[in-house]
């Protein structure tokens, strides 16, 4: 289940969120909106539900999280775009920075 946050999320939804993977959420963040879409199998589900809720293309980007440890992976196809990032890998610091920083505030780092 894809949960879409904008504050805060709380232990059930942590939960709910973990269910796919077990030990870490996919997720993908609108870092403009400050929206976090966390949960499923794929990070481009989490993108799906982004672009559902009225987010820009261009302003979402993917990482996996784990809420054990805080640590944050910043690769997926999601993030890949010939003209924005020519990686799966988020390569520009200041997004990067970005996204953790959402990460952190919704979904905190134990």
């Amino acid at each position: 289940m894809i949960l879409l946050l904008r504050s805060r999320a709380t232990p059930e939804q942590l939960e709910i969120m973990l269910f796919e993977h077990k030990f870490y959420i996919k997720t993908a963040v609108d870092i403009e909106r400050r929206v976090l879409a966390g949960g499923g199998n794929l990070h481009y589900d989490c993108e799906q539900a982004l672009l559902g809720d009225n987010s820009r293309q261009e302003n979402i980007w993917a990482a996996s999280f784990m809420p054990s440890t805080g640590r944050m992976i910043f690769e997926s196809i999601v993030n890949l775009r010939p003209r924005q990032n020519k990686s799966m890998e988020i390569l520009d610091s200041n997004i990067r920075e970005r996204v953790a920083q959402i990460i952190t505030e919704i979904l905190g780092n134990t």
